[in-house]
């Protein structure tokens, strides 16, 4: 049964993080030199506190350490943190999503054994998920109704050295958490001595081996929200154990959409926030402009938008959480996280501007939220694959096209 009834727990994390956000990070975020668009830097030590509530494990299992939060809560926390700041809802919402994936799913018991305690012990220790390779061409929009190669492009690759280890090189792009993270989770296509041909794996890879680079995307290279980069790999070279057993087949990006899907949904929310209080406050004619027609029926609108985005994002959320309600068809079997990323991008970029728009000269700023707001929904529109390709994996669904198979083969793999 589709039921968002939450529980006790989750209404009472949902009420802490709030609390935090109000009091630590919507002061910091909000301050004038913050709301350049150029100027993102992260607060290390904010990120060290929301840590400590437990938010860098929040979908860790309980058994390993974390909390073990469904997808749900997962992006009830992440709306919370972004209506404060996307940055930190973004580094956060990616470490905790990648713990779950390393630490529950694909390490070993050796391999946890090594990396799982300094992961816990260290506020600071973030994860990252090195996958995306430069100038990679396999956008859905590209192969629209046409397949696509079975076996991914793949450069980045890794050999058997003599002494069993594995010798990385290569360079992997749009790395979500590149400055921060600690250890990286690199997808390679393996060449293990007396095999023909390569299969694509995953190799654990500390920070500060020798042969990783780190470059920051910054300033005009801003399109992303958290710390992304660029990672290099030359003769980097990792002990063999480091390989995780499980491949990549457990890596499923199409399940995580929800929560990015829910830190832009954080966005909007605060620019109505922001543009319900100003029209409280501001008078004009005599009465508070929330009064006047136009603005009442603009601030509805931009609500309405918000409900439903808000809506679609828990319902793909609970089905990732629930694959079987696809399956038994209580839920429709669409593609629901790319709906909710479509919908949510154009509602939320929709409502900035809406937002902005109550406060007239006022709303372009640059020294004011709104400013900051706009550009943030402008980011999530347009970051990773965009509305547009999304639209056309909705329409080869609807044609009987599948790109992908349904979440329950994805979750039996």
């Amino acid at each position: 049964m589709y039921n968002l009834h939450l529980s006790a727990e989750q209404l009472e994390i949902r009420d802490t993080v709030r609390d935090f956000v109000a009091q630590k990070i919507t002061p910091f975020a909000t301050r004038p030199e913050r709301m350049e668009a150029l100027d993102r830097s992260l607060p290390l030590d904010l990120l060290e506190e929301a840590s400590r509530l437990g938010l860098r494990t929040l979908a860790l299992s309980e058994e390993m350490g974390g909390a073990g939060a469904d997808r749900l809560t997962a992006c009830i926390v992440a709306e919370e943190l972004s209506a404060g700041d996307p940055d930190m809802a973004a580094v956060l919402a990616e470490t905790s999503r990648l713990a779950h994936l390393v630490f529950d799913r694909l390490m070993g018991e050796e391999q946890r054994e090594q990396f799982l305690p300094r992961f816990l012990d260290d506020d600071r220790f973030h994860l990252a998920l090195a996958a995306h390779e430069p100038e990679h061409d396999g956008a859905l929009g590209v192969n629209y109704h046409r397949p696509v190669a079975i076996e991914p492009d793949m450069r980045t690759r890794a050999v058997r050295a003599g002494k069993g280890e594995w010798v990385i090189d290569g360079v992997k792009d749009c790395v979500a958490n590149a400055t921060l993270a600690k250890l990286f989770a690199v997808t390679v296509a393996a060449e293990p001595h007396g095999a023909d041909g390569a299969h694509v794996g995953i190799l654990l890879v500390p920070h500060d081996t020798g042969g990783v680079t780190v470059r920051a995307h910054t300033g005009g290279e801003r399109w992303f929200h958290g710390a992304c980069g660029e990672v290099a790999f030359a003769d980097c070279r990792v002990p063999a154990q480091n390989l995780l057993a499980a491949g990549d087949a457990a890596v499923d990006a199409e399940a995580d959409v929800p929560l990015a899907c829910a830190i832009n949904l954080g966005i909007g929310r605060a620019a109505f926030e922001a543009a319900l209080d100003y029209a409280q406050l501001r008078i004009q004619g005599g009465r508070r402009i929330i009064e006047h027609q136009a603005i009442g029926a603009k601030l509805a609108e931009i609500a309405i938008r918000l409900e439903v985005a808000r809506n679609a994002v828990w319902q793909a959320a609970w089905a990732a959480d629930h694959p079987d309600a696809q399956a038994d068809r209580s839920l429709s079997d669409l593609p629901l996280a790319t709906i909710a990323k479509v919908f949510t991008g154009e509602a939320v970029y929709r409502a900035a501007k809406d937002a902005a728009e109550c406060f007239g000269a006022m709303g372009v700023m640059r020294d004011m939220p709104l400013h900051k707001h706009v550009h943030d929904a402008l980011i999530a529109l347009n970051s990773g694959h965009g509305g547009s390709d999304g639209k056309l994996r909705i329409a080869e669904v609807l044609a009987g096209y599948r790109r992908f198979p349904p979440a329950t083969a994805r979750a039996a793999e």
